[in-house]
């Protein structure tokens, strides 16, 4: 059983590094514990010397897989790192990325976010079956190799350029970082559907790249400025260079507004806004826009939280805990029956029933995908004797599949794609239920300027072509 199958997945984390003279494993594996949240199944750390490229990744946690031992066999001046969930390819090791590759005495490794939308096509394009690579990140990279084949210049700005040649045949969504032998590339689609920050090391420290600014922080580096959507960094001895590749398209922002709801840690920064302050905010129009007599309003942790917080602060209604949760169970718990999979959610998360009990309850959730998992935590507080369960989710339902990176491309697995609002409610067994209205949910992500975000699995209007 998948105990957060009610939520989108995100596809990963990256993190790159350029910092000669550092201890740039064991600073490359703070990065990826800042950016576990965007992916548990697997995680990998490569490095370069300069001279050769090593990678170490496995299945897991990041502090299950690396521990001080594996990470000192890990020496270089640059490196990446990676946390994977499967969007493209099938859980296992063979998928676990940084993705290594070489030609023409050149070696690279790549790691990506995001989901490229045209994968099939490229693949059958280097003559591979759909039993013959394992992820898209494999097929970008096997591009790349060919590429190189074609051009005999060992150097690193053969490569650099290669890259650059292969980048507009990828579609869809993707912040990549490339590790060469002796520079460090990051890049985002023109579209800019995923995060990618450039940060900088105190005094001749070095240079960060990080899907969020709170990896940023955690190793002690500055936040120089988002890279932008259809911008290629190159980073090397002689510092930052900006690069851009000769897209079939005009870069047009679309970062993916579910970074906001659910994605991004609180404590980072999009676009200039701070998470935990945006979804206050959405908490604030919730409120506004669907009012509940109640008693008190209580969060599903952790990410409802912050809109928790708003929907109390602008309704007057007094915010309770209402829910523990286990921060120390993984994603998945094998249940083979009905009953214990009802327990499994409970291990996650129960009820404070004293707090609870006898109330009329605002329940502030910030999505909800399949709902499976939601309805079992209804229950949960209808057992604990709430009087009332007034449900309100801080986003729009989630009616779309996203091809952008979210692993949720099965429209059939969506209950906003099959059921009416009120079915939902009574699927749920909420004596009511309420959505943020789109318009108010992207106030509440910028109040200046709420354009440039793609809200595909909400409307259906995808920013660029997707598989039928």
């Amino acid at each position: 059983m998948v105990l957060d199958d009610d939520k989108p997945k995100e596809a990963c984390g990256v993190f790159g590094l350029w910092a000669p003279g550092s201890p740039v494993s064991h600073t490359i594996y703070l990065g990826l514990f800042a950016l576990q949240h965007r992916g548990q199944e697997s995680a990998g750390i490569a490095v370069s010397d300069g001279l050769k490229i090593w990678v170490d990744k496995g299945m897991g946690l990041v502090p299950t897989i690396f521990d001080d031992h594996r990470l000192q066999a890990l020496q270089g001046r640059a490196g990446i790192g990676h946390t994977r969930y499967a969007t493209t390819g099938s859980s296992s090791w063979a998928n676990a990325q940084p993705v290594y590759g070489n030609a023409a005495e050149l070696h690279f490794a790549l790691a990506h976010n995001g989901n490229l939308v045209n994968t099939e096509d490229l693949a059958r394009e280097l003559g591979l079956g759909a039993d013959e690579f394992g992820s898209d990140s494999d097929v970008a990279a096997a591009l790349l190799v060919r590429e190189l084949e074609g051009d005999r210049t060992a150097d690193d700005h053969a490569l650099v350029s290669a890259f650059a040649r292969v980048l507009p045949r990828l579609k869809g969504a993707f912040s990549l970082v490339l590790l060469a032998d002796d520079c460090l590339v990051g890049v985002r689609d023109p579209r800019g559907f995923r995060p990618l920050f450039l940060g900088k090391l105190e005094g001749d420290g070095g240079w960060v790249l990080a899907s969020e600014t709170p990896a940023l922080d955690v190793v002690g580096a500055e936040v120089v400025r988002e890279v932008e959507p259809g911008e290629m960094v190159v980073i090397d001895a002689d510092g930052v260079r900006s690069l851009r590749p000769s897209w079939p398209e005009t870069p047009e922002p679309r970062l993916c507004s579910f970074e906001y709801v659910y994605f991004a840690r609180p404590d980072g920064y999009l676009r200039g806004q701070n998470v935990h302050r945006v979804r206050q905010r959405m908490g604030e129009e919730l409120a506004r826009q669907a009012p509940a007599d109640a008693d008190i309003v209580v969060p599903i942790p952790e990410s409802s939280i912050p809109g928790a917080q708003g929907y109390a602060h602008e309704s007057g209604i007094p915010y309770v805990d209402g829910f523990i949760k286990n921060r120390y169970i993984g994603r998945t718990f094998i249940a083979p029956t009905q009953e214990l999979r009802r327990n499994a959610v409970r291990i996650k998360l129960n009820p404070i029933r004293d707090n609870v009990a006898g109330k009329r309850v605002v329940v502030i959730e910030d999505s909800i995908v399949r709902a499976t998992t939601l309805r079992e935590t209804m229950r949960m507080l209808r057992q604990a004797d709430v009087a009332e369960i007034h449900l309100r989710v801080l986003s729009p339902p989630y009616r779309w599949p996203c091809f952008y990176g979210m692993a949720t491309t099965d429209r059939s697995q969506l209950i906003a794609a099959e059921l009416e609002v009120d079915q939902i409610r009574e699927y749920l067994g909420a004596d009511s239920l309420a959505y943020l209205e789109s318009d108010a949910m992207l106030r509440a992500i910028d109040p200046q300027d709420p354009s440039g975000l793609c809200t595909a699995c909400l409307t259906g209007d995808y920013p660029t072509p997707v598989p039928s």
